[in-house]
């Protein structure tokens, strides 16, 4: 149960930096959340592909906003046609 609140908390801080870092702003904390634990599955991938792995807190979180960015970029990317 901790395991799964702190995925939680980790997603969300994660996406409110994303949030900081590309349009200055976050987004609230249920898209934070969703935007994070997303970016976290991605994060987690690409590094694996790069023979990268994360420990600990801060690795996670490292971890999950470099994930979230990258899927903030691609939606931007959508978006902007």
């Amino acid at each position: 149960m901790m395991s799964v609140i702190l995925f939680l908390i980790i997603g969300g801080v994660a996406g409110w930096l994303a949030g900081l870092i590309m349009k200055g702003r976050g987004f609230g904390v249920l898209p934070n959340m969703g935007i994070g634990i997303a970016g976290s599955l991605i994060g987690g991938f690409l590094f694996s592909l790069l023979g990268l792995s994360s420990h600990g807190l801060i690795g996670s979180l490292v971890t999950a906003t470099v994930g979230a960015l990258v899927l903030l970029w691609v939606v931007q990317k959508i978006r902007s046609g």
